[in-house]
Protein backbone atom coordinates (compact mmCIF):
# COMPACT_ATOMS: atom_id res chain seq x y z
CA UNK A 1 0.00 0.00 0.00
CA UNK A 2 1.32 3.40 -1.04
CA UNK A 3 1.65 5.93 1.76
CA UNK A 4 -0.56 8.56 -0.34
CA UNK A 5 -4.16 8.03 -0.25
CA UNK A 6 -6.22 9.45 -3.33
CA UNK A 7 -9.96 9.69 -3.73
CA UNK A 8 -11.00 9.23 -7.24
CA UNK A 9 -15.11 10.30 -8.00
CA UNK A 10 -16.56 9.58 -11.56
CA UNK A 11 -14.96 6.30 -12.29
CA UNK A 12 -16.85 4.60 -14.06
CA UNK A 13 -15.31 5.42 -17.83
CA UNK A 14 -13.56 7.98 -19.87
CA UNK A 15 -11.16 11.18 -17.79
CA UNK A 16 -11.76 9.46 -14.36
CA UNK A 17 -11.44 5.59 -14.84
CA UNK A 18 -7.90 6.47 -16.93
CA UNK A 19 -7.07 8.66 -14.29
CA UNK A 20 -7.85 5.82 -10.94
CA UNK A 21 -5.47 3.42 -13.40
CA UNK A 22 -2.82 6.23 -14.31
CA UNK A 23 -2.40 7.42 -10.09
CA UNK A 24 -2.30 3.57 -9.35
CA UNK A 25 0.41 3.02 -11.68
CA UNK A 26 2.13 6.10 -10.23
CA UNK A 27 2.07 3.86 -7.01
CA UNK A 28 -1.01 5.70 -5.08
CA UNK A 29 -3.37 4.06 -3.22
CA UNK A 30 -6.36 4.89 -5.04
CA UNK A 31 -9.73 4.80 -3.98
CA UNK A 32 -12.22 4.99 -7.51
CA UNK A 33 -15.70 5.62 -7.21
CA UNK A 34 -18.51 5.56 -8.62
CA UNK A 35 -22.60 6.11 -8.35
CA UNK A 36 -23.36 2.97 -9.14
CA UNK A 37 -20.84 0.04 -8.56
CA UNK A 38 -22.48 -2.37 -10.80
CA UNK A 39 -20.92 -0.14 -13.80
CA UNK A 40 -17.56 -0.60 -12.38
CA UNK A 41 -16.76 -3.58 -15.06
CA UNK A 42 -14.62 -1.60 -17.17
CA UNK A 43 -13.06 0.03 -14.75
CA UNK A 44 -12.01 -3.26 -13.31
CA UNK A 45 -11.16 -4.62 -16.35
CA UNK A 46 -8.81 -1.57 -16.97
CA UNK A 47 -7.10 -2.09 -13.54
CA UNK A 48 -6.23 -5.71 -14.50
CA UNK A 49 -4.83 -4.62 -17.97
CA UNK A 50 -2.77 -2.13 -16.33
CA UNK A 51 -1.90 -4.96 -13.65
CA UNK A 52 -2.70 -2.11 -11.01
CA UNK A 53 -5.15 -2.84 -7.70
CA UNK A 54 -7.89 -0.06 -7.10
CA UNK A 55 -10.14 0.24 -4.10
CA UNK A 56 -13.36 0.59 -5.62
CA UNK A 57 -16.76 2.09 -3.87
CA UNK A 58 -19.95 3.70 -4.02
CA UNK A 59 -19.83 7.94 -3.90
CA UNK A 60 -23.27 9.39 -5.70
CA UNK A 61 -21.74 13.23 -5.17
CA UNK A 62 -25.49 14.60 -5.10
CA UNK A 63 -26.36 12.58 -1.96
CA UNK A 64 -24.53 14.05 1.26
CA UNK A 65 -25.05 10.89 3.55
CA UNK A 66 -23.19 9.34 0.37
CA UNK A 67 -20.28 11.86 0.28
CA UNK A 68 -19.55 11.38 4.31
CA UNK A 69 -19.69 7.60 4.39
CA UNK A 70 -16.72 7.34 1.64
CA UNK A 71 -14.95 9.94 2.61
CA UNK A 72 -14.47 8.67 6.31
CA UNK A 73 -14.33 5.27 5.20
CA UNK A 74 -11.35 5.94 2.98
CA UNK A 75 -9.86 7.47 6.45
CA UNK A 76 -11.01 4.93 8.47
CA UNK A 77 -9.63 1.93 6.53
CA UNK A 78 -6.58 4.49 5.60
CA UNK A 79 -5.47 6.81 8.39
CA UNK A 80 -5.37 9.37 5.79
CA UNK A 81 -6.51 11.32 2.60
CA UNK A 82 -3.53 13.13 0.36
CA UNK A 83 -6.07 13.94 -2.90
CA UNK A 84 -9.49 14.25 -4.03
CA UNK A 85 -10.25 14.13 -7.83
CA UNK A 86 -13.50 16.05 -8.41
CA UNK A 87 -14.03 14.59 -11.68
CA UNK A 88 -17.72 13.29 -11.94
CA UNK A 89 -20.10 15.29 -13.71
CA UNK A 90 -23.57 15.48 -16.36
CA UNK A 91 -23.23 16.91 -19.70
CA UNK A 92 -26.17 18.58 -20.73
CA UNK A 93 -27.42 20.75 -23.92
CA UNK A 94 -29.75 23.21 -23.67
CA UNK A 95 -31.13 26.89 -23.72
CA UNK A 96 -33.57 28.08 -21.06
CA UNK A 97 -36.48 29.27 -23.00
CA UNK A 98 -37.07 25.33 -24.31
CA UNK A 99 -36.36 24.12 -20.64
CA UNK A 100 -37.06 23.89 -17.53
CA UNK A 101 -35.38 26.17 -14.79
CA UNK A 102 -35.18 22.60 -12.49
CA UNK A 103 -33.46 21.24 -15.44
CA UNK A 104 -30.85 23.88 -14.84
CA UNK A 105 -30.54 23.61 -11.30
CA UNK A 106 -30.04 19.13 -12.03
CA UNK A 107 -27.13 20.01 -13.89
CA UNK A 108 -25.89 22.60 -10.98
CA UNK A 109 -26.76 20.01 -8.96
CA UNK A 110 -24.32 17.37 -10.11
CA UNK A 111 -21.56 20.00 -11.51
CA UNK A 112 -21.45 22.83 -9.26
CA UNK A 113 -22.78 21.47 -5.69
CA UNK A 114 -21.21 17.73 -6.12
CA UNK A 115 -18.01 19.70 -6.28
CA UNK A 116 -18.81 21.39 -2.90
CA UNK A 117 -20.26 18.73 -0.87
CA UNK A 118 -17.53 16.18 -1.43
CA UNK A 119 -14.32 19.08 -1.14
CA UNK A 120 -15.81 20.04 2.04
CA UNK A 121 -16.03 16.80 3.23
CA UNK A 122 -12.23 15.80 2.37
CA UNK A 123 -11.01 19.14 3.33
CA UNK A 124 -10.13 18.64 7.03
CA UNK A 125 -8.21 15.09 5.57
CA UNK A 126 -6.54 17.18 3.00
CA UNK A 127 -5.47 19.86 5.83
CA UNK A 128 -4.14 17.18 7.47
CA UNK A 129 -2.05 15.56 5.01
CA UNK A 130 -0.91 18.96 3.09
CA UNK A 131 -2.93 17.84 0.46
CA UNK A 132 -3.90 18.33 -3.14
CA UNK A 133 -7.92 19.36 -4.32
CA UNK A 134 -7.57 19.00 -8.26
CA UNK A 135 -11.17 19.35 -9.96
CA UNK A 136 -12.00 18.11 -13.75
CA UNK A 137 -13.64 21.55 -14.94
CA UNK A 138 -13.73 22.32 -18.65
CA UNK A 139 -12.77 24.96 -21.07
CA UNK A 140 -16.57 25.49 -20.97
CA UNK A 141 -15.74 26.92 -17.25
CA UNK A 142 -13.78 29.38 -18.85
CA UNK A 143 -15.60 30.49 -22.19
CA UNK A 144 -18.74 30.26 -22.22
CA UNK A 145 -20.42 28.42 -25.29
CA UNK A 146 -23.27 28.55 -27.33
CA UNK A 147 -26.36 25.94 -26.07
CA UNK A 148 -24.54 25.31 -22.82
CA UNK A 149 -25.76 27.22 -20.74
CA UNK A 150 -26.66 25.43 -17.72
CA UNK A 151 -22.97 23.56 -18.20
CA UNK A 152 -20.91 26.52 -18.48
CA UNK A 153 -22.74 28.50 -15.54
CA UNK A 154 -21.83 25.48 -13.52
CA UNK A 155 -18.57 25.13 -14.30
CA UNK A 156 -18.06 28.84 -14.62
CA UNK A 157 -19.31 28.14 -10.76
CA UNK A 158 -16.77 25.33 -10.08
CA UNK A 159 -13.77 27.47 -11.44
CA UNK A 160 -14.97 31.01 -9.12
CA UNK A 161 -15.38 28.59 -5.72
CA UNK A 162 -11.82 27.18 -6.83
CA UNK A 163 -10.55 30.25 -7.27
CA UNK A 164 -11.68 31.92 -4.50
CA UNK A 165 -10.69 28.82 -2.41
CA UNK A 166 -7.05 28.48 -3.40
CA UNK A 167 -5.43 31.17 -1.53
CA UNK A 168 -7.64 30.50 1.88
CA UNK A 169 -6.49 26.96 2.05
CA UNK A 170 -3.48 27.69 0.84
CA UNK A 171 -2.26 29.24 4.08
CA UNK A 172 -2.71 25.72 5.87
CA UNK A 173 -1.20 23.44 3.39
CA UNK A 174 -3.37 22.62 0.40
CA UNK A 175 -2.79 22.53 -3.10
CA UNK A 176 -5.96 23.63 -5.48
CA UNK A 177 -5.92 22.90 -9.32
CA UNK A 178 -8.35 22.86 -11.76
CA UNK A 179 -7.90 21.24 -15.28
CA UNK A 180 -9.62 22.27 -17.89
CA UNK A 181 -9.96 20.07 -21.16
CA UNK A 182 -11.22 21.03 -24.37
CA UNK A 183 -13.67 17.84 -26.44
CA UNK A 184 -12.80 14.52 -25.00
CA UNK A 185 -13.60 11.38 -26.82
CA UNK A 186 -15.26 9.44 -23.56
CA UNK A 187 -18.53 8.03 -22.80
CA UNK A 188 -19.52 11.96 -21.47
CA UNK A 189 -21.10 13.11 -24.54
CA UNK A 190 -23.54 9.83 -25.12
CA UNK A 191 -23.99 10.19 -21.45
CA UNK A 192 -26.13 13.31 -22.38
CA UNK A 193 -28.84 11.04 -23.70
CA UNK A 194 -30.18 13.01 -26.88
CA UNK A 195 -31.22 12.39 -29.81
CA UNK A 196 -29.60 15.61 -32.22
CA UNK A 197 -32.47 15.28 -34.62
CA UNK A 198 -35.43 14.76 -32.46
CA UNK A 199 -34.08 17.91 -29.89
CA UNK A 200 -33.47 19.90 -33.58
CA UNK A 201 -37.17 18.91 -34.73
CA UNK A 202 -38.30 20.32 -30.94
CA UNK A 203 -36.42 23.48 -30.83
CA UNK A 204 -38.71 25.59 -32.60
CA UNK A 205 -37.18 29.24 -33.61
CA UNK A 206 -33.95 27.84 -32.41
CA UNK A 207 -33.81 25.18 -34.60
CA UNK A 208 -30.98 26.67 -37.14
CA UNK A 209 -28.64 27.79 -34.75
CA UNK A 210 -29.01 24.71 -32.54
CA UNK A 211 -28.66 22.56 -36.08
CA UNK A 212 -25.58 24.47 -36.83
CA UNK A 213 -23.75 24.07 -32.95
CA UNK A 214 -24.49 20.24 -32.88
CA UNK A 215 -23.02 19.74 -36.65
CA UNK A 216 -20.30 21.91 -35.72
CA UNK A 217 -19.49 20.32 -32.62
CA UNK A 218 -20.11 16.47 -33.68
CA UNK A 219 -17.50 17.35 -35.98
CA UNK A 220 -15.03 18.42 -33.20
CA UNK A 221 -15.59 15.56 -31.20
CA UNK A 222 -15.08 13.14 -33.88
CA UNK A 223 -11.96 14.71 -35.55
CA UNK A 224 -10.17 16.91 -33.03
CA UNK A 225 -10.64 15.49 -29.67
CA UNK A 226 -8.36 14.34 -27.16
CA UNK A 227 -8.62 10.85 -25.57
CA UNK A 228 -9.34 10.21 -21.73
CA UNK A 229 -5.91 8.99 -21.10
CA UNK A 230 -4.35 12.20 -22.76
CA UNK A 231 -7.05 14.21 -20.20
CA UNK A 232 -5.47 11.92 -17.33
CA UNK A 233 -1.64 12.94 -17.48
CA UNK A 234 -2.57 16.14 -17.04
CA UNK A 235 -4.95 15.23 -13.77
CA UNK A 236 -1.75 13.07 -12.69
CA UNK A 237 0.18 16.26 -13.38
CA UNK A 238 -1.83 18.00 -11.05
CA UNK A 239 -1.65 15.53 -8.27
CA UNK A 240 1.66 14.60 -8.36
CA UNK A 241 3.95 17.97 -9.55
CA UNK A 242 6.33 19.31 -7.01
CA UNK A 243 3.89 23.09 -7.00
CA UNK A 244 1.50 22.42 -10.12
CA UNK A 245 -0.58 25.31 -11.49
CA UNK A 246 -3.83 26.37 -10.53
CA UNK A 247 -4.90 26.06 -13.73
CA UNK A 248 -4.32 23.45 -16.36
CA UNK A 249 -5.61 22.61 -19.83
CA UNK A 250 -5.07 19.67 -21.16
CA UNK A 251 -3.50 20.46 -24.84
CA UNK A 252 -2.40 23.12 -27.00
CA UNK A 253 -5.96 23.71 -28.29
CA UNK A 254 -7.98 24.19 -24.99
CA UNK A 255 -4.72 26.60 -24.41
CA UNK A 256 -5.34 28.58 -27.15
CA UNK A 257 -8.86 28.36 -26.56
CA UNK A 258 -8.96 29.80 -23.16
CA UNK A 259 -6.46 32.47 -23.62
CA UNK A 260 -9.05 33.75 -26.12
CA UNK A 261 -10.29 34.84 -22.26
CA UNK A 262 -7.71 34.78 -19.80
CA UNK A 263 -4.30 36.64 -20.58
CA UNK A 264 -3.37 34.67 -17.29
CA UNK A 265 -3.34 31.18 -18.52
CA UNK A 266 -1.95 29.40 -15.59
CA UNK A 267 -4.45 31.22 -12.97
CA UNK A 268 -0.48 32.24 -10.70
CA UNK A 269 -1.07 36.08 -11.68
CA UNK A 270 -5.02 35.91 -9.80
CA UNK A 271 -3.75 33.76 -7.05
CA UNK A 272 -0.89 36.51 -6.43
CA UNK A 273 -3.03 39.00 -6.11
CA UNK A 274 -6.07 37.35 -3.92
CA UNK A 275 -3.73 35.76 -2.17
CA UNK A 276 -1.71 39.21 -0.90
CA UNK A 277 -5.27 39.65 0.22
CA UNK A 278 -4.16 37.39 3.22
CA UNK A 279 -1.22 38.53 4.44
Amino acid sequence: MSSKVVLITGTSSGIGLEAAVGAARAGWTTVATLREPDRAGALRDAAKRAGVTLDIRRLDVTDPDSVTAAVEGVVADYGRLDALVNNAGVGHVGTIENETVEDVRRVMEVNFFGVVQTSKAALPHLRAAGGRLITVTSVGGVVGQPFNEAYCAAKFAVEGFMESLAPVVGTLGVTVSVVEPGAVATEFVNNIGLDPAEVIAAAGDYAEPLRAYVTRTQGQFANAAQTPEQVAVTVLEALTAERPAFRLQTSDWSRTFTATKLADNDGSAVLALTGAYLG
